[in-house]
């Protein structure tokens, strides 16, 4: 009887709790902050049930565009580790529901006729949220696309091609929303608008200013859109140029090189107790500010002097201390406005409570298996944690063109 009851309690719990390695940790998280998100929009209640703070209304009322901010931003976060599909492994069952209330999802966000059919186009935020989706479905086309009945794929392609009458499109790294919705178009259908993937591709790399950063426009800004948007973006939409006779295709490699060089920087960000600097716009994403980092893991092209268990070690100690934080989920489970908890006046007029789930492109790796390196290859210390440990094998950063 006892036997039995343990077996029973380990069936209703979502990982091995007493398994409590880096990958547990991070999936834990992952699916804590997509449960309010995904349940509701699977039974048609978003809309109904999400809060829509925001800190400021500088900018006018948000909440017409926080719907699609959360469900287009978790997903491009999650989208990796779903794509690994279903097995018969605790993850492998636990991803079997994810994957199915995500399904249920898309089809109530793009369902003209469904209670939380999203806003694809009026105003201008609306690109940017359909550009993260559009990189969910990029990510994983195989469990976020190919299962969809023909009716539900329509309605996403038309939902996105909505998107194209948003006209108004500030020159900066918002050519990048533009070019992302139209690499969704290059994988899953016919009509593809190259001008805007082209324009996008050519005005970032007169915008490069060296050593793996890129100006955001005319002008180099100081935060972490490098990470949340530029290097990310660039890589999935010329992956998706790969397949194609496209003349900008091999821009590829220089912008791997640059992303490469980018990712050194961010590590080196990571401090000895998993803080990280706060500065610029938009700190409020908490783990999203490493998206490029973690794509580079994703994507086993990570720089030559990061080694998988270093990178592993410094984003788990990131996210365990953003874990640490009190406030940092409200009494439902959804995410407040902050860094380090609920700290509302860190927001800028743009964000409400939608926009935060960018915090979930940090968590890209999770689409390496679980047996893959990078989980587990033994923990190593990161580079702020070698240098103010005294460590004398320590080699000096280089700056890179």
């Amino acid at each position: 009887m006892k036997k039995r009851l343990v077996l029973v309690l380990l069936s209703m719990t979502p990982l091995l709790n007493f398994a409590q390695n880096d990958r547990a940790i991070w999936i834990n998280e992952l699916v804590k902050m997509a449960d309010p998100v995904l349940v509701s929009l699977s039974e048609g209640k978003l809309k109904e049930k999400m809060p829509t703070e925001q800190a400021s209304f500088e900018y006018g009322d948000r909440s017409s565009f926080a719907h699609l901010e959360a469900f287009g931003r978790l997903m491009a976060g999650m989208a990796p580790w779903l794509e690994l599909g279903v097995d018969d492994t605790n993850e492998g069952k636990l991803r079997k529901k994810y994957i199915k209330l995500t399904h249920k999802a898309i089809r109530n966000a793009v369902d003209p006729n469904s209670s939380d059919y999203m806003n694809f186009s009026n105003g201008n935020q609306p690109l940017v949220d359909a550009a993260f989706l559009a990189q969910a479905f990029i990510r994983a086309p195989n469990q976020m696309w190919k299962p969809l009945n023909d009716d539900t794929k329509n309605m996403v392609i038309e939902a996105f091609k909505k998107t194209r009458t948003i006209s108004n499109i500030p020159y900066n790294n918002w050519l990048l929303f533009a070019a992302s919705v139209e690499a969704f178009m290059i994988k899953f259908t016919d009509d593809v608008d190259y001008v805007r993937i082209e324009y996008a591709l050519q005005k970032h790399m007169e915008w490069y200013v060296g050593d793996g950063l890129y100006a955001d426009g005319k002008y180099y800004h100081w935060d972490y859109y490098n990470s949340f948007v530029i290097h990310p973006m660039l890589i999935d939409v010329l992956r998706e140029l790969q397949g194609t006779p496209h003349k900008l295709k091999p821009l590829y490699e220089v912008v791997l090189k640059r992303a490469q060089r980018y990712g050194e920087i961010l590590e080196r960000q990571i401090s000895p107790i998993g803080t990280f600097p706060i500065v610029g716009r938009s700190t409020v994403y908490r783990f999203g500010a490493f998206q490029a980092l973690s794509q580079l893991a994703l994507l086993e092209k990570l720089p030559a002097k990061l080694s998988e268990g270093q990178v592993r070690s410094g984003l788990t100690a990131v996210l365990k201390k953003l874990q640490s934080a009190k406030g940092l989920y409200d009494e439902n489970g959804w995410l407040q406005i902050g860094v380090y908890g609920y700290q509302p006046d860190m927001a800028e007029p743009y964000i409400s409570t939608g926009s935060l789930y960018l915090t979930s492109l940090g968590f890209l790796p999770l689409g390496l298996p679980e047996n893959h390196s990078f989980w587990i290859s033994s923990a190593e210390d990161w580079t702020s944690v070698k240098i103010w440990s005294g460590d004398s094998l320590v080699k000096r950063d280089k700056y890179s063109n």
